[in-house]
Parts: C-alpha cells; structure tokens; sequence
C-alpha cells in the first residue's frame, strides 16, 4: 500500500452564523488519508465530525456556515476555492459519501433503479442500456440478492440493511478513490452492522478505495480502521494507530471513551459514563475543552489551552497536558484510569 496520502486536512476551520457571531464548529484540525487506508474519526455527537466530513465534500451550506481558514487537498490539488462546476466532476465520482440515514437520503418517489441510474450517468459515458447492468453489478458487489427485482422496488419496500447497501452501492458507482461514510451503521441492529461493516472492509481491499468512517462507536473503529482520530468540541485531542491507542490511550477523553464500552466479560451494575456533556461550539474562552469533564484537570489547564504533542509512539498525538509533566524523561507519561 502506498504511504503517500490522497487527501490532506491541514489547519482547517469551519464556522456557522449565529446572529452577527460566527461560532467555530471545527477549530484548526489537520489530518492525512493514505491510499488505500481506512482511517476512522470518533467522537460524541457535537464534536465536529460530521461538519468536517462536509467541509471535505464542498457541502458547507452557505450561508450560515463558512470556512474560515485552512486547505483540503485532493491528490495535490487544492479544493477549497474551486468553482461547484469543478466540484460536481469530483464530487460523487471522485469522492463520495455514505450518509447517515439512507431512509432520508434516498428519495421515496423513485425507484432504486432510478436513483442508481442518475448516479451513474452523470459522471459516466454510459448508455442506458450499459448502466442498467453496472447497476445490477453495484448491487450484487454490496451482496444484495435478486438485484435485478430490486431496482423496480421503492425504499420504503426494503428493510434499514438494504438500503443502507444501496448507498453503499450509489457511492461506489464511479469507482471513488475516496469514500466518506457518516455513521453508516447506526439504528442498524447488530447483526447488519457487521455485515456493512464487512462489506466496507471487503470494497476497501477489492477496489483499494480510501475510507474516512465517521462514528461514535470504538468498537466500530477497532473493527476495520488503521488509524483513529479522536476529536472532541471541533478539535483532534489524538490520534494514531488504532491499536496503540485502543491498548494505551493518552488522553483522558480517549480514556473516558473506552471505559464507556460494555464489556461482556464483567459484570457491572452500570454502565461508564463520561460526567457532563459536549460544550457548545464558542463557549469555551480559555484553557483545555476538556478541563470541565476532565478527572486529571490541574491549574494550567483551565487557564491554557494544549497544542497537540507529539509522542514518541509512531506519530501519535495528544492534546494533553500531561505529557509535559515529564517531557524531560524517557519514560513516556500515561493516563491513570
């Protein structure tokens, strides 16, 4: 797999208008997708992931939303001033995404073959003809059986599992050397989810098509992704190997996180919660996000607010100041839990 990256975030800033405010939504995040990689981001509802995942995809409504400041690059080529008409030749064919709720975003009018159709001929040469077998090719591809019954059918004739394959399948229709997906298994139950989850692993490693999965679930992540970036009130606080930091999370949130996630192997009255909630975009003036809900604050971390620091760990990052605690020692400094 080539380590040169597809897609490049670097210092990027979203904000939405509230009155004469603009709120930061995404607060200066930086971040690369290799070819070929399954790169994850995981962070409670409010965290900035999906407004990132827009910001790459040209969809930041404006007005009220603006991008600030920062570049998204796309094989080299800067995407955050280029016209919608350059936009709609990348977008969907190029990079594409998987929206949260497929009931919402397949219109309930048409029929799956219609809706599959327009999204192969816009950005294909394909006859009617020839796009009504790559249809029935996208379809078996996501593992949907009777393709050929199922473009006549309409969404509401088939169950949440099967139309989410169907997005699947409309994203996959131009062969995307980038697929975003936006919690693509959530309100699916357990048994679909493994299944989309599969599904995705199997397109990444047939078609080496990069993935950025959106979620809030860990073990979503552990599952399929190589790396994980943890953001939280529109900033990365780590980021890394999945494993080092499923094994050795640094930050407290990170921490928080994956005590959160039941474990059938203990017996436990109840279920971890992280104290407090998410603080909205703008109302946090100084110091750390994180300080309020933080187990670990201290004095600096109310009144200063951390860079991202680099570990000695392969690239792992933190936004901790607990790792300045010991910056002096070999030793590196971890999170009590």
């Amino acid at each position: 797999m080539s380590k040169e990256p597809i897609l490049q975030i670097k210092d990027l800033k979203v904000s939405f208008q509230s009155g004469k405010k603009f709120i930061p939504a995404v607060d200066g995040i930086s971040f690369d997708l290799k070819n070929g990689e399954i790169l994850g981001i995981v962070g409670e509802s409010g965290s900035g992931k999906s407004v990132t995942s827009l910001a790459t995809m040209g969809l930041i409504p404006s007005p009220p939303g603006k991008i600030e400041n920062g570049e998204i690059f796309f094989e080299g080529k800067d995407l955050k001033n280029i016209s919608e008409k350059e936009w709609r030749k990348i977008r969907g064919n190029q990079i594409s995404m998987i929206f949260q709720e497929p009931m919402t975003s397949l219109n309930p009018l048409f029929t799956i073959g219609n809706q599959l159709l327009e999204a192969i001929r816009l950005h294909t040469d394909l006859t009617k003809a020839q796009s009504i077998v790559r249809s029935i090719e996208l379809l078996k591809l996501v593992g949907i059986p009777r393709a050929e019954g199922i473009l006549k059918e309409h969404p509401h004739q088939l169950s949440g599992g099967m139309r989410q394959r169907v997005m699947i399948a409309m994203a996959m229709a131009c062969n995307p050397k980038v697929l975003i997906a936006d919690e693509p298994t959530t309100a699916l139950d357990v048994t679909i989810q493994a299944q989309i989850l599969a599904l995705m692993k199997d397109l990444n490693k047939k078609t080496n098509t990069s993935i950025i999965l959106i979620t809030h679930d860990l073990g979503v992540v552990a599952e399929i992704c190589e790396r994980v970036i943890v953001m939280y009130s529109g900033q990365i606080v780590e980021q890394g190997d999945v494993r080092k930091i499923l094994k050795d999370p640094q930050h407290p949130y990170t921490k928080g996180l994956l005590k959160s996630v039941p474990d059938l192997r203990g017996k436990k009255d109840r279920l971890y919660s992280i104290p407090g909630t998410v603080p909205s975009p703008g109302t946090t003036l100084k110091g750390c996000r994180f300080a309020a809900r933080c187990a670990e604050v201290f004095g600096k971390c109310r009144e200063e607010s951390p860079e991202l620091f680099k570990t000695e760990k392969d690239g792992h990052e933190v936004r901790c100041f607990l790792h300045t605690l010991n910056e002096r020692s070999d030793k590196h400094v971890g999170v009590t839990s």
